[in-house]
């Protein structure tokens, strides 16, 4: 018995020994041209979504960014504020990024961010993918809401998020036509974004006006402050 605990012991050692520090790139990902958004040490490569600099809410906390809200403004938290790449994005792209939330956590990542005063706020340019804590919506009817769906354009195909406080993976693509987002190992959203349906969704929202609704998919990269805690990390991206 006591030689069986320490094999287990050893073996626990060894798969924490090799496994991939936070917010680095391994050799493998390098090679494939993955560049980090976040470097796990500041705020550096984002801004507060048409301002300079970042709010003190978003802080470092254990290599991971977390909003940090002991008090709220409004439906922000006090010195917060949606987070926005300094860098534009343009063609086919991966992305990836592990979050997790607390009870009762509401927020976002934007895709495809057109950063100008033509857009008040960042959720009227940008394509949000849900991050939040779906006991929110306990009981309440089904909608575009709830974590993995995108705001007001289409539902996940199954929501398998892990438990509050444990961190989850999102893999957002876009290559040629088709749009994908995969969660925990689990796709959860898949459109051919010069679809019929597609379109029609886009028309149906929030983002009717917004570029996305004619056909231009660039742009910044977002994260949104909605007044609650949230924490990401792990955040990169590559061109295809």
């Amino acid at each position: 018995m006591r030689k069986t605990s320490l094999t287990v012991l050893l073996l626990l050692f060894i798969s924490q020994l090799f496994a991939q520090v936070p917010n680095t790139l391994t050799p493998q990902e390098k090679k494939e041209g993955w560049k980090l958004l976040f470097n796990g040490k500041d705020v550096s490569g984002w801004h507060t979504y048409g301002k300079k600099g970042v709010g003190s809410a978003w802080i470092i906390e254990n290599g991971a960014l977390k909003l940090n809200v002991p008090e709220r403004a409004g439906n922000k938290a006090k010195n917060g504020g949606d987070l926005a790449t300094d860098q534009t994005f343009k063609g086919d792209f991966e992305f990836k990024a592990d979050f997790k939330v607390e009870r009762f956590t509401n927020s976002g990542i934007f895709f495809f961010v057109t950063e100008s005063p033509e857009y008040k706020e960042i959720y009227n340019t940008g394509l949000e993918l849900q991050v939040l804590d779906n006991a929110i919506y306990e009981g309440a009817p089904e909608n575009k809401h709830r974590v993995g769906d995108f705001f007001s354009v289409a539902n996940a195909r199954i929501r398998e998020p892990k438990a509050v406080g444990e961190w989850n993976q999102i893999h957002f693509k876009l290559k040629g036509n088709v749009l994908s987002v995969y969660m925990n190992g689990y796709l959860i959203q898949e459109h051919h974004v010069d679809s019929t349906d597609w379109k029609k969704r886009i028309a149906e929202s929030k983002l009717n006006t917004a570029p996305i609704s004619k056909g231009q998919l660039s742009g910044k990269i977002g994260l949104q402050d909605w007044g609650s805690t949230v924490w990401y990390r792990n955040i990169k991206i590559r061109p295809l």
